[in-house]
């Protein structure tokens, strides 16, 4: 049986059961929910034949379809869970990678009103989601270097976002927010090996917020993938923001280092910062800008900076256009990119996307 087909009946299924289940116990629920969005963009230096024209999937925020429900055990114990794919709407295609439908998320824990939630399966990390308030442009693909900096000179020292064999706690105690995330290796005879954690600690009090949060991913090592010469990939994270009024101003800030376990090979560092605001004209019309810059700790690299701006309409509350751009340039001739997937073919890029988003 194709994927396609297996997905559809599973997710018929999960429909079925979930409505079964509403209708059995009043304390149940299940929700059906998503982001469609799509647009049209212009970017130049696109390749060496010049620029290019064409549809783009999640300019604004990334496709996808989910599940996600509660039970109620008593005592404000509750039983969740949440399932969730990617969608590539140019195509119509699972936007998940080979051989996997919800990549995205795929948990199951238990929450409690006052002692917070525990969660374990395949998630986002605590760090991408303490983080996402603090980009202006709310990690979006056409254009933040926020979750990960332009692919330029080889370099993408990006924000650890997703991970597998994840347990996961996040707590809320009057505007103190704490999470932890520890992934399991799998690999047996080594508890180190492949595993990763990931901490936070952040604070809201009326119009401010801050964050910081520490994360590490440990290689597989040579003994285990050959060609993995990775020895730890270490992340330091900070935000700020405050609100006034209709405007909001965003600031972050990421360190990263990756080692190696190969005697005499130098580690890679940089750190990235950006700084953003978004002002509401209207309750209909907002405008978004950014800057981001990454400072490569390589004298010969790319140091690249992307500047941002976004107008958006919402015609409802479910549905809303926009118009992005954003311009990338970079130092000593090297290459840049306005994606964070893709690699231009000049030290400059320049990108506008129009599009249209619609929530459920």
């Amino acid at each position: 049986m194709k994927r396609s087909s297996m997905a559809l009946a599973a997710m018929t299924a999960m429909v079925a059961a979930g409505t079964l289940a509403g209708q059995a116990h009043a304390q149940s629920n299940v929700t059906i929910y998503g982001i469609v969005d799509a647009g049209v963009e212009y970017v130049n230096h696109a390749s060496d034949n010049g620029g290019a024209v064409r549809a783009i999937s999640g300019g604004k925020n990334t496709s996808r379809f989910g599940f996600k429900g509660t039970e109620d055990l008593g005592g404000d114990l509750k039983a969740v869970f949440n399932l969730e794919s990617g969608i590539n709407m140019v195509n119509g295609q699972f936007d998940d990678g080979p051989g996997a439908i919800f990549d995205r998320r795929a948990t199951v824990g238990l929450a409690h009103k006052k002692w917070g939630q525990f969660t374990i399966g395949r998630t986002f990390t605590t760090t991408y989601d303490y983080m996402l308030q603090f980009d202006p442009m709310g990690y979006a693909p056409n254009y933040s270097w926020a979750t990960s900096s332009t692919a330029t000179g080889g370099r993408k020292d990006g924000l650890f976002s997703r991970s597998s064999n994840v347990v996961r706690y996040d707590g809320d105690y009057n505007g103190l927010k704490f999470g932890a995330m520890y992934g399991f290796g799998n690999v047996a005879g080594s508890t180190k090996t492949s595993s990763k954690y990931d901490f936070a600690l952040g604070y809201e009090n009326g119009p401010f917020a801050v964050v910081a949060t520490y994360d590490r991913q440990n290689g597989a090592g040579n003994s285990v993938a050959p060609a993995d010469t990775t020895d730890y990939i270490q992340g330091i994270h900070a935000g700020a923001s405050y609100r006034f009024g209709g405007a909001k101003v965003m600031a972050g800030y990421r360190n990263y280092k990756k080692t190696f376990v190969t005697a005499g090979t130098a580690s890679l560092r940089s750190d990235m910062y950006w700084l953003g605001a978004s002002y509401d004209f209207t309750p209909a019309f907002t405008l978004y800008g950014a800057i981001y810059h990454q400072d490569i700790k390589d004298a010969s690299d790319a140091d690249p900076t992307l500047i941002s701006l976004r107008a958006q309409y919402a015609m409802s509350k479910r549905t809303a256009l926009y118009l992005s751009g954003g311009y990338a340039f970079a130092k000593h001739g090297q290459k840049v990119s306005l994606s964070r997937d893709l690699t231009g073919a000049a030290d400059t890029q320049l990108g506008v996307t129009a599009g249209i988003q619609h929530r459920f």
